[in-house]
Order: C-alpha cells, then structure tokens, then sequence
C-alpha cells in the first residue's frame, strides 16, 4: 500500500491543534446560545469569511448589524488559542521523511495568521488554506484543486480530518480518509497501510 500514496492531507483543527472550536465562547461572550450565535454567523457571512469573500471586519460589521449591538473587536481572532498536538506533530515528521504532507483546512485570515505566527504550518511541506483558494470543505473541488496542485491522483492521497462530512466527501472521490479520533488511532491505521513502522 505505501508505494501507491504519495500525497497525506491534514485538518489542521482537531487534528494537529486543540483550542480550535471557538462558537461556544465566543456565544457564551455575547450571551447567546450555541444554535442563535450560528443562525447570526451565518447570515452575517460565516461560509463567505471562511472562502475569503469578506474579511473578519467585513464579517463583524454584517454581525452588529443583525445583532443590534456594536462588536468593534475581532472575535475570531480574540478567543482562538491553537495548541499543537505533539503526538500528532511527530507523526506528520515521521510522514515526511517519505511522502509529501499538506495542509488542508477550513480557515479564516485572522486564525490563518495566528497559525502562521506560531509557527503551526512548519510542519507542512504546503498549507491549502479555504480563505486564500476560495473553496472549502467538503466541497469536491476543495480535493481536487489540492490533487491537480500536487499532481495526485485520489487514489494516492490520504487524507485526515476530524469531521465525518468532510471525510466522507474525500472517500467518495476514492481518496482513502480516516476520521481523526486519536493521534494514537491514526498511528496504528498508518502502521497498517505499511506507511510507518509500528
């Protein structure tokens, strides 16, 4: 099985950091609920943020608007603390040493630059960021723009993410996709593809 694949595509929230999922504080910070803070996100432009249509300001501008209240800081960018998963980390170091790794992820700018800063995406060989290719998960051209960037075919890609929709989508296209649980899960099903020694 090693010598067919290539290519290995990671999610890079909940798979290579924790600290991601910002909708329950940022709610909880503007005394809304889970569902109410997502139904106002998305009218305000949640889908066009993460494609880059709109940046963070333009998205809290939409937000305030609907809101009825003045949200004058970035959010997003305020509640996220990213923290490396260390055993994910050596995993994609050990990949390396033989196959290419990249970066697929549903972003925006301000987490984008928080990642960048901290030094997360040096793991990667190349990052492919929803916000600069204007394409996101799961959509099918979010994969395939990836394959043709990297000259892959799907049947020489494996990919990684922590979200059923978005693997489910990259398995119906013939790339091989493992839901993320545990760095130590993802280690015995690599080991077992003869990929890394186990």
């Amino acid at each position: 099985m090693s010598e067919k694949l290539k290519l290995f595509i990671f999610d890079v929230g909940g798979v290579l950091c924790d600290g991601t999922s910002l909708v329950v504080p940022i709610a909880r910070h503007l005394g809304l609920n889970e569902q109410e803070f997502l139904a106002l996100a998305r009218r305000a432009g949640l889908r066009e943020i993460q494609i880059g249509k709109i940046s963070p300001r333009e998205f809290w501008k939409n937000f305030s608007e609907i809101f009825g209240r003045a949200i004058e800081r970035d959010l997003w960018a305020e509640f996220f603390k990213p923290v490396l998963k260390p055993d994910t980390v050596r995993l994609i170091e050990e990949l390396r040493k033989k196959y290419r790794v990249v970066a697929g992820t549903n972003t925006i700018e301000s987490h984008y630059q928080i990642h960048l800063q901290q030094g997360h995406y040096d793991v990667f060989d190349r990052v492919y960021a929803s916000h600069q290719i204007g394409l996101m998960k799961p959509q099918k051209e979010f994969f395939l723009y990836i394959l043709k960037s990297e000259s892959a075919k799907p049947e020489e890609t494996f990919f990684v993410d922590d979200t059923i929709e978005n693997v489910a989508a990259a398995r119906d296209m013939g790339i091989r996709s493992f839901l993320f649980t545990s760095a130590e899960k993802l280690k015995q099903e690599l080991a077992s593809l003869e990929v890394l020694d186990s």
